[in-house]
């Protein structure tokens, strides 16, 4: 239902987004995609570029007066650096970095230079990803519906498990959706924020890199997104592929994931109980998915991202042109880049659940879509009617 395409260089004059799918209707700006945009600059532990560029979308089709028309949107934003490369003779890149893309795009594309690697895969591309999701969040919005992250652990300092429970109420998430936004490390907790800052510092010190885990939070989707009868329609499946698509992420895990393999059955599942005739939750140990759809709960998810392989210790390489055994050269690259990767998991995240809302709603327009939106079952017992009589499959035999 919904797609993109990005295109661009890290070093070219610009980098473009197409976005297709997207409703007729929808009040989206400039302002409103830069917010997201700046956002992605900001973070502790920033290398060079993020002093150079200064993000700023044009929006060059898809939207009119202020709102989404249902053609393709076309999204651009110009590299500043690009200024510095046009007219400079590129010096040979002959000795590929382990952990980027150097070696295996040569080996893909029968690359001679492996600067033409560098180029597409660096992480400079997702600042369209972040433009294409801030205007999947604004369609969001339209439906209540708010997505927000923050940084749960950078290196080895992380928060404690008191302040990391996976079932806390909708306001309290948007507590650490604010508060997170005002530390430059995106953590809501001040002491946490402090160490890992300390620990940023020390990794700075020491010429190396660190990487950390993310946490995204959606709330207000309703019960029934997604499918549980095809494997690429399963919406955990489809938010894994996206989020694992993001630049240096190496692990996805929805609610509690992995912490879930410790447990016995009884103690991981999310039992139910009535509130009136409506039907909730007494925990959120599934994330806000069962059977790959949403259950109505908040939709919890975390990426876990290596650290940048791009160090100032050199790494151990092999010259392509000369077939010596040598050290890596340096590029400019983040020391942590895990603080302005936040917006960028959220940005996939909103993506692929408006994608999952546009599909259960269907439908040309944002007005046409209200109407359809109000009336989705519930997780209320009125909605869910059950006929408690016996039955049969009633297949025929070969």
């Amino acid at each position: 239902m919904l797609r993109f395409l990005t295109a661009g260089e890290s070093h070219g004059p610009e980098i473009t987004a197409i976005l297709e799918g997207m409703p007729a209707g929808v009040p989206i700006s400039a302002d409103q995609i830069d917010h997201d945009l700046a956002r992605r600059q900001r973070g502790y532990g920033s290398g060079g570029r993020m002093k150079i560029e200064r993000d700023h979308v044009r929006i060059t089709a898809g939207v009119m007066a202020g709102r989404t028309t249902g053609a393709p949107i076309a999204l651009v934003v110009r590299n500043l650096d690009y200024e510095k490369w046009r007219d400079r003779d590129i010096e040979p890149m002959t000795i590929p970095r382990p952990g980027h893309a150097d070696l295996t795009g040569a080996v893909k594309y029968g690359y001679r230079e492996l600067r033409l690697a560098l180029e597409r895969a660096s992480a400079r591309e997702t600042t369209m990803r972040v433009a294409v999701g801030a205007v999947c969040r604004a369609f969001l919005a339209e439906f209540g519906i708010a997505v927000g992250g923050y940084v749960v652990s950078i290196g080895d300092v992380a928060l404690p498990e008191r302040l990391r429970a996976t079932s806390p109420s909708p306001e309290v998430y948007r507590e650490r959706f604010a508060r997170a936004e005002e530390s430059d490390v995106r953590c809501y907790d001040a002491a946490t924020a402090e160490a890992m800052r300390a620990r940023i510092r020390m990794t700075m010190d020491q010429r190396d890199t660190l990487g950390g885990v993310i946490e995204v939070a959606a709330l207000g989707l309703p019960p029934g997104l997604g499918s549980h009868v095809h494997w690429d329609r399963r919406l955990s499946a489809r938010l894994a592929q996206a989020v694992m698509s993001i630049h240096a992420v190496k692990g996805v895990e929805i609610g509690d994931g992995f912490a879930e393999a410790l447990l016995p059955g009884t103690r991981a599942q999310d039992e139910l109980y009535l509130d009136g005739t409506a039907i909730r939750q007494r925990t959120n140990h599934a994330g806000g998915l069962e059977g790959g759809i949403t259950n109505g709960a908040p939709l919890v998810l975390r990426a876990a991202l290596k650290p940048i392989a791009t160090t100032l210790n050199p790494l151990n390489s092999v010259d392509l042109a000369s077939g010596a055994e040598v050290k890596t050269r340096y590029e400019r690259s983040d020391f942590c880049q895990v603080p302005r990767a936040v917006p960028i998991v959220e940005a996939m995240v909103c993506f692929v659940l408006a994608d999952a809302l546009i599909e259960k709603l269907g439908g040309d327009s944002l007005e046409e879509m209200r109407g359809r939106f109000a009336a989705l079952r519930r997780l209320r017992l009125e909605d869910l009617p059950v006929d408690n009589v016996p039955w049969r499959f009633g297949y025929q035999d070969a």
